[in-house]
């Protein structure tokens, strides 16, 4: 599919690594200090775009569709090295772009490469800013503030646990607006509160649709399970590769890493996909019986996401880190694109006084 013309401003680039070549937008200029941004699942680069643009002067906005994603070269992601292979992206484009440091900006599921990153590159980290983040825990399967399994074999995370209707559409290219499973409704449900509506829908709608639908794509493989709900994670994918199964030091090694840069967290008030109840966790579902056979709150308790991402990032300022928390009120999953004007400001005083 044709890449929309970028914002005035933004320049549209492919970067030639070892492991693929990545699809780039940039903003501001090439000796700027580096802000590079990473989004989530069902979404690419593009939806950073109005961001760059309002970077203060003497920052250089990147935004990279990660792996599986955009119009970045598709490759596998394997789901067994956690968050691991679009940690080694990253790397690897700093490298190619030579950026020894960054402030690194995540959104939803792309906060999950950051947590990786901050452990596995001490340094190289100048501050992070985490937009509605995927909890460390990852996404599905877990319970209490603590992020313990439900289960022995991770049921109730993975790519068995996605709505197949949902991939179909996406597979399908639907752009239609006749079901509340097309790509454009879950987008204006669900990143939005009504009546919010982008003027660059098409734009993010054309570009959500890039991302790589199969069993060894979005969302993944599944297992059999014995467990509720008879799914565990597969081997390949982004929906496995969130997985606690596959990063289970994530958050611990996040708490201890050699150098903690300073972390910003915004989420939005009405966000309904990363929440404590949210409407993408299976048992949450399964509590509102929209699941059947769900098990109970004793054995399958909705993710208490939220709350996880509270207790790790008190623990990660407890040694030695810093965290600040806002909530952008009447916002939901995307308060960079719903309120820009009160997102930029405690973004822009972040990345001053962070350097």
């Amino acid at each position: 599919m044709d890449k929309p013309n970028p914002l005035p401003g933004i320049t549209s680039h492919i970067i030639d690594t070892p492991r693929l070549k990545q699809h780039v937008l940039t903003s501001g200029a090439v000796d700027g200090v580096p802000v590079i941004f990473l989004h989530g699942n069902f979404s690419s680069a593009l939806y950073f775009e109005e961001t760059m643009q309002a970077l203060p002067a003497g920052f250089r906005g990147i935004a990279v569709d990660m792996r599986g994603y955009g119009w970045t070269e598709d490759k596998l992601i394997d789901a067994t090295r956690g968050y691991c292979d679009w940690v080694d992206d990253l790397a690897e484009l700093m490298d190619a772009l030579k950026i020894e440091k960054a402030h690194l900006v995540g959104w939803s599921a792309g906060c999950g490469t950051i947590y990786r990153f901050i452990a596995d590159h001490p340094g190289r980290v100048l501050s992070v800013t985490l937009i509605c983040s995927v909890s460390p825990y990852g996404f599905g399967g877990t319970r209490g503030v603590e992020g313990m399994p439900l289960f022995d074999d991770y049921a109730g995370s993975g790519g068995g646990v996605v709505n197949p209707e949902f991939v179909r559409r996406i597979a399908t290219q639907d752009r239609s607006a006749d079901d509340a499973n097309s790509p454009r409704n879950v987008i204006n449900a669900f990143y939005y509160v009504a009546p919010f509506r982008s003027p660059r829908e098409e734009d993010f709608l054309t570009a959500a649709l890039m991302e790589k639908t199969g069993a060894d794509r979005y969302p993944g493989d599944a297992a059999p399970s014995a467990n509720w709900p008879n799914v565990a994670p597969g081997l390949l994918g982004p929906v496995n590769a969130w997985s606690l199964k596959y990063h289970p030091h994530d958050a611990a090694d996040l708490i201890q890493a050699a150098v903690k840069p300073p972390v910003l967290w915004v989420r939005g008030s009405h966000d309904m996909i990363v929440a404590d109840n949210s409407m993408f966790d299976i048992a949450a579902l399964g509590k509102l019986g929209y699941v059947p056979g769900w098990p109970g709150d004793e054995i399958a308790p909705p993710q208490p996401m939220i709350q996880q991402t509270r207790d790790v990032l008190k623990k990660y300022a407890a040694n030695g880190g810093s965290f600040e928390e806002h909530v952008i009120q009447n916002t939901a999953h995307s308060p960079h694109i719903e309120k820009p004007a009160e997102f930029n400001a405690l973004f822009h005083a972040f990345l001053r006084k962070a350097g």
